[in-house]
């Protein structure tokens, strides 16, 4: 046997045991860490001497350290949905939590956060051991769960909703997240890109990336819950990524600069030792000397790419200013004056902050203090940098305004520790100079370059030619990872538009040429679409990036619709990008219509009301849509689109699980899954006897709530790969 495998046998026999991963998994929100105790003395006498604390707050701010972090959700704000999801939470589960005592602990009706705009992010202190646990709070937690599945909510911590929030993103901007995962931030973006659900396809676009390829999987499963065309992820050195090149209204090749950029950077981490509780035991000065160097070469790599007039935010998750106020101190200093700190004190009112400081000390894991770079000595100069100290001259400090900088305590708003800062870019990078300046009359965020300009030179070059301490040189790409398929482009005359444009009657606007597949050779399965900007970058860029995904999924193949005229049916994710295209194959539905959709599995026709019966009768594919009924506040007051196909005698809707319970509690009906192992709560078994007196009265298979919830005898095997995926089970509810 193995180390490795003898590792793991003694790790699973130690998690059998009482105290193991079974019991850690009930140990409430910091579950899995019951061991750890939550001191580190290095840490005490580091942050107490550098006094970023005010004064007699010190034991308040340690004490809050040690307490577990709220619980915090966010409504997707871009979402048409999202006023409904809000005023399902107010008065439904919010209401019914107030005032709960479980096992002797009070659980608080949950907070709006107050310095979130429209009261779209909300805080509690209800551990995951009682949201998990808990009869009485079951319901909510499955809530939460399908909602962050469907994309109508996000569970991110506070702090990590500032930095979105101060890049004043407008749908035009061009978008740059240097290291994006796990994606909450990136997710935030994107609904900022679509404040105006009326535009399928914004200006701009977010390109998202991160140097570890597994975790680009995981920034793929947030963006995609969003199904926005507006959106690529990417995997890269966030340090050394490479620069884009795109077509200009002029026909020219243009370099493609940001317009706004999150540089949320590596970190020791040391702010989110509220839920990261192993971070107590690992936490010592050395993680903070050993990432400074890596944090500002990134932050010089999104300076370069950042539009003139663009804004940058950058931030970290720790509070140490080695990686905070030197990284940005260094940035200013390298810039001579390109950039400066934005004042961002007015942009989220009733958030509390400290400014950020002029005067820090550097200790190392040994105790060892020093004030400056020149008490360092010799040995250790390959540990601890010029860079890492505050700068010398008075007057250029003063300058830079470092406390403009915001540094978030967790015991002023009962939050993580969080440190940001806005810079804003005036000019060319020094290095960049001989580049030309982006006129202000340019919408876009691109820069003609003339034949006989010079190759713009990179930071790294600079340092290796005039031998100045900087970014080391430029690395070459490499490619690691899972082999992607290929994005490939249709044209405007390919065979597989004249019958989709026939069958769905498709206005003339209508953008082919952001239509893609994922291969080369034979029959096409799914098409993507993309914005025309993405579509810029991705075709002048292929062999500088390494995509990982990109693009809404549009149509599906279904090879019986060949007998209707087009092969291809409607993909629930990608009906907000086409439905503004789509002129036909329409059928307006009642809310009771929509219900009997989405809790039965093929209807028959006749169970629909008259007006869409006699609708549907007429046409295949088909795209239901649901208008509020002005006259019925108590009905859903958001629109619905759904997808569907009709066969010979019934209907069914192409909707996702999780989409299916949350349309269904958009119409008032309460969707939950019973406890495994346990039978039918009271209400499931009036609601069995009823789809079963139902589907007998319509020669449909029985099949009973328990199945239809866990997704069996589903009757969908007729179905390919994707078509299956869409087609939803019988649900139970109340």
């Amino acid at each position: 046997m193995g180390k490795r495998s003898r590792l793991r046998k003694k790790e699973h026999q130690n998690n059998s045991k009482p105290g193991g991963r079974d019991n850690r998994d009930n140990a409430g929100w910091g579950a899995g860490y019951a061991d750890i105790i939550k001191e580190n003395k290095l840490f005490e006498a580091y942050y107490q001497e550098l006094g970023l604390v005010p004064e007699g707050e010190f034991d308040q701010f340690m004490a809050a350290m040690r307490e577990p972090l709220p619980a915090t959700i966010r409504i997707t704000g871009y979402k048409s949905h999202a006023k409904e999801i809000l005023h399902c939470l107010k008065n439904k589960y919010f209401k019914e939590i107030q005032e709960v005592e479980i096992d002797g602990q009070k659980i608080e009706a949950p907070q709006p956060l107050s310095w979130y705009p429209d009261d779209l992010a909300w805080h509690t202190n209800m551990s995951r051991k009682i949201l998990r646990k808990s009869p009485l709070l079951e319901k909510f937690h499955q809530f939460l769960v399908s909602e962050t599945e469907s994309g109508n909510i996000s569970r991110q911590e506070a702090v990590s909703m500032i930095p979105p929030l101060l890049m004043k993103i407008e749908p035009h901007h061009k978008i740059l997240d240097m290291c994006a995962a796990p994606g909450s931030k990136t997710a935030q973006l994107i609904e900022m890109l679509h404040s105006d659900m009326d535009v399928p396809f914004p200006e701009g676009f977010v390109i998202a990336n991160d140097v570890d390829n597994k975790r680009c999987y995981l920034l793929v499963h947030q963006a995609k819950r969003l199904n926005s065309p507006c959106i690529m992820v990417v995997n890269h050195d966030a340090s050394c990524i490479p620069r884009l090149q795109i077509d200009t209204e002029d026909g020219q090749k243009g370099t493609l600069f940001y317009d706004r950029i999150l540089c949320d950077v590596p970190c020791s981490g040391d702010g989110t030792m509220r839920k990261n509780i192993d971070v107590w035991k690992k936490w010592t000065t050395s993680n903070s000397l050993h990432l400074h160097g890596l944090q500002i070469r990134i932050a010089v790599r999104g300076v370069e790419q950042l539009a003139v007039g663009g804004r940058m935010v950058y931030s970290t998750c720790s509070l140490n200013p080695i990686e905070d106020e030197a990284v940005i101190a260094t940035l200013l200093e390298k810039s001579e004056g390109a950039l400066e700190l934005a004042d961002a004190s007015v942009d989220l009112p009733g958030l509390k902050w400290m400014p950020g400081v002029t005067k820090w000390k550097l200790m190392t894991k040994e105790g060892q203090w020093y004030k400056d770079w020149s008490e360092v000595p010799v040995n250790r100069h390959t540990q601890i940098r010029p860079t890492m100290f505050p700068p010398t001259d008075t007057e250029k400090l003063a300058n830079m305004k470092l406390e403009r900088c915001m540094r978030i305590l967790p015991h002023h708003q009962n939050t993580g520790g969080f440190f940001v800062a806005v810079l804003v870019k005036k000019a060319p990078m020094p290095w960049n100079r001989r580049f030309p300046k982006l006129r202000k009359e340019q919408s876009s965020s691109s820069v003609p370059q003339p034949e006989d300009s010079p190759v713009e030179p990179e930071a790294g070059d600079q340092a290796k030619e005039s031998n100045v301490c900087g970014p080391p040189p430029n690395k070459k790409m490499k490619r690691h990872g899972f082999k992607e398929d290929p994005f490939v482009f249709l044209t405007e005359d390919d065979p597989v538009f004249p019958p989709i444009e026939s069958f769905y009657d498709l206005s003339p606007d209508f953008p082919k040429i952001n239509v893609l597949t994922r291969t080369h050779e034979g029959k096409k399965r799914h098409l993507y679409m993309v914005s025309k900007e993405l579509r810029n970058v991705m075709l002048n860029n292929s062999e500088r990036m390494k995509v990982i995904n990109t693009g809404v999924k549009v149509w599906s193949r279904n090879s019986d619709g060949e007998e209707f005229g087009c092969a291809f049916r409607l993909a629930q994710e990608g009906i907000y990008t086409l439905f503004p295209y789509i002129r036909s194959r329409m059928i307006t539905v009642s809310v009771e219509d929509i219900k009997i959709l989405l809790t039965q599995e093929n209807p028959y026709l006749s169970k629909l009301e008259e007006d869409a019966h006699q609708q549907a009768k007429k046409m295949g594919v088909i795209v239901l849509k649901y208008r509020p009924d002005n006259s019925n506040p108590d009905g859903p007051q958001c629109p619905i689109e759904l997808c569907g196909w009709r066969g010979k005698t019934s209907i069914r809707a192409f909707v996702p699980r999780n989409e299916r319970f949350h349309y269904l509690r958009m119409l008032g009906v309460e969707v939950f899954r019973d406890k495994q192992g346990q039978g039918p709560r009271e209400e499931e078994k009036e609601v069995k006897e009823e789809v079963k007196e139902g589907e007998t009265e319509n020669g449909n298979k029985d099949v009973s709530p328990k199945q239809e919830l866990r997704g069996e005898n589903r009757g969908d095997e007729h179905l390919k790969g994707d078509e299956r995926e869409g087609g939803g089970e019988n649900l139970t509810s109340t």
